[in-house]
């Protein structure tokens, strides 16, 4: 047996050197990512060693049952003293060293070695000399699927008892794993460890061969099938005994036997089918095909591929392999180790085109329906991964690599082709939108060409914002109109001319595509746009320019055709760029600030006032609005037609009105200082010894309360505190504003009338007047609504309803300082620094007159008597240095303005009653006189002041004494009780 692997002498040769050694290292193995195995997992959990080796054991039979004399071993000891001597059949005779350059790399476009050139003088091994033998066809092999030299003695060793047992057979009549099985023990082997993995690859060869994947589909009801999946089980429990005469070996024979010898017809077969289901067989073909590759360098056919494959094609009796399975198996391989390869060797690529070509011969006679599952298995996963690259194309290749392209569209488009053509009608009839040739070549153009044209687009559109501001930077689409012309004529370079060899017009395809797409986001554009602006003149001049130059490409592309590329052209309709330009000049001025004014009105409604909206909390629709107006003005000053600046005060009065509009808007429903402040009730006299009776009638407190819920019954969340400080942050913006826009209309102004400038200059032609007039008395009423909102409706509960009711010293000011401090901590981090100050000042103010209310009109839960007063002056002090916050509030001067008259009617508290009244009675003669015996009563006046008699008045109505009572009862007949 060691003669038919060592008869064919091989040259020197790169791999010599390695031949002596016990085995070359494995290569690395590349990952191929998205490309599936076109053959399922044969099963029975074969490694890829144990595939190689079977395959390996296959080979070697095959080439031993060609040969027309009987096989003689060679012991391994021997191998190094003689030299082989057997002859075998002639076509093995033939020396290798004499042969000419490989047919098969010619035949397959690939390159040639220098290598391949070298000759060297002789015939066989033999006449070499005994002591140096030659590297042969069957040690390359070997070396090649990485079997070690003892498994290959383990084989061959096997294979000559199995010849000397059974002569006249051929090796396509027995089952391999079967008669190996039985020729070794584990004496053979180095460990029993090594016997039994052995032993359990035959097995799983078996039950892949017979069970899992048989040449003939097995019966449910066959007990050989179940009595080998038994014996196959039991294998790892009990090792299986394998001497010739042992029954158990006896039985297994028998089993196996029956299952291989099966045939359509019943009767026994001369061909035992073991190897040849799919996809064993072709995971076992596969194995001795990558043997071509060299070892040492993954991407490259070894020059003896020509004897290396004549060798394999021998398996093929054994596997049920044929011409068109060996043509489409090997391509696959070809195509499998470039993409594993990382896609570097363009010239595996090819060669599995070739090898296509030769597959789409036979395709048509396939009529068993293994074969077409196969062909259709093999060719789906190659056209998936062509028409991946393909349909973006421009992903994939370059002028550097565009070479590679043409064998990916070959390939695409033959595996398509066969798809659609060559497979079962079934298959056809499920596939009929594919398409092939010029059809399916136009797909692949269109589909990479709008992906490409996305890919600017988007590029174009993230370096929008950066140049937004930059001077003299082109508007987005006119970026995109270059980038696209340059795409076109790119493609008309490179592209065009591979894809024009399946389609006539594939230049005016691509320009056609661009221009369909660019079509589509002018569109977009001009529908945007209702006025003239530069941006919308340079988008349009260079979306014309583009429409000439993509027009051009596909006349040039059509210029043999038959209707002169009239097809193509009607494709592209016209962008009429220049007839929009002349329409938007007309209606620029008319229908800019209605369209203002109608968005205005359109995102009020929608506006919720979020604080979190933008880092400067003011409204998302202010700044719109603020957007729309510098671009409405940029727009104009840039238009590239005679400026007629009479239409500028216009232009700006409609802003004006516009932005007016807004902030009377924005203010609607917050209410004023008033909407939140009761009324002062009318006077009744405290009772003593219970502060609980009531100081107002029933009617009058109702009317205080009712007046507390003022604009707070509806629950709208958009009027609460937070989006209050945000609708005054927005007039602070727009106030800002207003004076940048005005900076920048003296700024365009540069090279018109002087007259206009100065009268501008001078505020004569300010145009804003309405607006900013409305931001300060806007930003007046909401620091008030805020501060009063906070301490007359928000606070009530720590305010009016637990200030000082029932006892003062139990009920102190503590609470509501904690809650008023949380509101200022909210307005300071919400409130815009422009005007913060001004809302916690009236904060303050809305607080001291609060305390003043509670002091001097809190209800029928409060009295109070003179030792309270120095209470009552402790708790205005705390509530004085909250605002002052030891010097990081408020300033102390502007704290003492506004407590004047708190600190001023304090006092009146500490007062005695007797000296009350008496200071009464002197205020009521020096403003009424002393006409009448009964004083008259006071009327309520709009500010409390302690030489007010009106706010003595009501000091003495909470004074919880006897004599205050007696003398409101005795003056003015005021009940002690309701």
């Amino acid at each position: 047996m060691s003669s038919i692997f060592r008869d064919r002498a091989l040259g020197s040769s790169k791999r010599h050197s390695q031949y002596q050694s016990p085995m070359p290292q494995q290569q690395p193995v590349y990952p191929v990512e998205g490309l599936p195995c076109p053959f399922e997992d044969p099963g029975s959990n074969l490694s890829d060693s144990e595939l190689r080796e079977t395959a390996y054991e296959i080979l070697v039979a095959a080439c031993r049952s060609t040969g027309t004399r009987p096989l003689t071993y060679i012991p391994q000891s021997e191998k190094t003293e003689r030299a082989p001597a057997i002859s075998h059949s002639a076509s093995l005779q033939r020396s290798l060293t004499s042969s000419a350059a490989s047919r098969v790399k010619k035949a397959l476009g690939l390159k040639t070695s220098s290598a391949s050139k070298r000759r060297v003088g002789g015939g066989d091994s033999v006449s070499q000399g005994r002591g140096k033998k030659a590297v042969t066809v069957g040690e390359l092999i070997r070396v090649q699927m990485r079997v070690s030299e003892q498994t290959d003695s383990r084989i061959r060793r096997a294979l000559l008892r199995i010849a000397a047992g059974q002569l006249g057979r051929r090796m396509e009549s027995v089952v391999l794993p079967l008669e190996l099985l039985q020729q070794f023990k584990s004496s053979d082997f180095p460990s029993q460890q090594e016997y039994a993995a052995w032993q359990r690859k035959n097995l799983k060869v078996l039950e892949a061969g017979l069970l899992l994947h048989p040449h003939l589909p097995l019966e449910k009801t066959n007990s050989a099938s179940q009595q080998l999946q038994q014996i196959i089980r039991g294998a790892p429990e009990k090792p299986l005994e394998t001497g010739k005469h042992n029954e158990s070996m006896q039985v297994l024979r028998s089993i196996v036997m029956s299952l291989a010898c099966r045939s359509f017809d019943g009767s026994a077969s001369e061909t035992c089918h073991w190897a040849d289901g799919f996809p064993l067989n072709l995971r076992l073909y596969k194995m001795l095909l990558e043997a071509s590759f060299d070892i040492n360098e993954d991407t490259s056919i070894i020059e003896e591929v020509d004897e290396v494959l004549e060798l394999i094609k021998k398996t093929w009796v054994i596997l049920g392999l044929n011409q068109m399975l060996h043509n489409l198996c090997f391509s696959w391989v070809l195509f499998h180790r470039y993409v594993a390869t990382g896609q570097v060797e363009n010239d595996l690529l090819f060669a599995s085109n070739n090898l296509l070509i030769e597959v789409e011969k036979d395709a048509n006679e396939i009529r068993d329906p293994v074969s077409s599952n196969i062909l259709s298995s093999i060719l789906s996963v190659i056209l998936g991964w062509a028409e991946k690259r393909l349909l973006a194309y421009h992903d994939n290749f370059h002028s550097g690599n565009v070479e590679s392209m043409q064998s990916v569209v070959s390939l695409g488009l033959l595996s398509a082709k066969i798809l659609v053509e060559d497979i079962s009608y079934e298959y056809r009839r499920n596939r009929k939108e594919v398409s092939v040739t010029c059809e399916r070549v136009e797909t692949y153009i269109r589909s990479s060409l709008r992906t490409a044209f996305a890919q600017k687009m988007e590029k174009v559109n993230s370096r929008k914002h950066i140049s937004k501001n930059q001077k003299g930077s082109l508007p987005a689409l006119s970026i995109l109109a270059q980038d696209t012309s340059k795409l076109a004529l790119n493609e008309k370079e490179i592209f065009s001319p591979i894809m024009k060899r399946w389609h006539p017009f594939a230049a005016g395809v691509a320009v056609a595509t661009l221009h369909s797409c660019y079509g589509n986001e002018l569109k977009q554009f001009i529908t945007g746009i209702s006025e003239l602006t530069p941006d919308a003149i340079e988008v349009l001049r260079a979306a014309d320019k583009l429409e000439k130059d993509l027009v051009q490409i596909a006349v040039e592309d059509a210029v043999d055709s038959e209707d002169g590329g009239k097809s193509i052209i009607r494709e592209m309709p016209p962008y009429e760029a220049e007839a929009v330009i002349a329409n938007l000049v007309k209606s620029w001025i008319e229908i800019r600030v209605d369209r203002l004014k109608e968005w205005t009105d359109r995102n009020l409604q929608q506006e919720v006032w979020n604080p979190q909206a933008n880092k400067e909390r003011c409204a998302p629709s202010a700044v719109e609005v603020l957007r729309i107006i510098d671009e409405t003005l940029e727009a104009y000053f840039l238009l590239p037609i005679p400026m007629h600046l009479v239409l500028l005060p216009e232009l700006m009065t409609g802003f004006d009105r516009c932005l007016q509009h807004y902030i009377l808007k924005a203010k609607s429903g917050c209410g004023t200082r008033s909407t939140y402040v009761p009324s002062l009730p009318a006077l009744t006299r405290c009772s003593t010894g219970s502060k609980f009776h009531g100081v107002f009638r029933k009617k009058e407190k109702s009317q205080i309360t009712q007046k507390r819920q003022v604009g707070t019954s509806n629950g709208d969340n958009s009027f609460g505190i937070p989006q209050l400080c945000v609708r005054l942050n927005t007039f602070q913006q727009i106030r800002t504003e207003l004076g940048v826009l005005e900076k920048r209309i003296l700024a365009d102004l540069e090279n018109a009338e002087c007259t206009l400038i100065y009268d501008i200059a001078n505020g004569t032609g300010k145009r804003f007047d309405l607006s900013a007039t409305a931001c300060v008395e806007g930003i007046q009423q909401l620091c008030e609504a805020i501060a009063y909102k906070i301490i007359f409706h928000n606070l009530s509960h720590v305010l009016w309803d637990g200030l000082y009711v029932g006892e003062v010293y139990s009920c102190r000011i503590g609470p509501f300082l904690e809650e008023v401090e949380q509101y200022l901590e909210i307005i300071s981090s919400t409130v815009h620094d422009r005007v913060r100050t001004r809302v916690i000042t009236d904060i303050m103010k809305a607080s001291f007159d609060g305390f003043l209310l509670v002091v001097l009109a809190g209800g029928p839960s409060r009295a109070f008597t003179q030792k309270d007063s120095e209470i009552i002056k402790e708790d205005f002090k705390l509530l004085t240095d909250l605002f002052w916050s030891n010097g990081d509030g408020l300033p102390a001067d502007l704290i003492d303005k506004f407590s004047t008259t708190v600190k001023n009617i304090l006092p009146l508290l500490g007062t005695d009653t007797e000296s009350l009244i008496e200071q009464f009675k002197h205020l009521i003669l020096e403003s009424f006189g002393s006409a009448n015996s009964k004083l008259p009563l006071p009327p309520t006046s709009a500010q409390w002041d302690p030489t007010e008699p009106n706010t003595i008045l009501r000091v003495l109505c909470y004074r919880n004494d006897e004599v205050a009572a007696k003398f409101l009862k005795k003056t003015y007949n005021l009940p002690k009780k309701l």
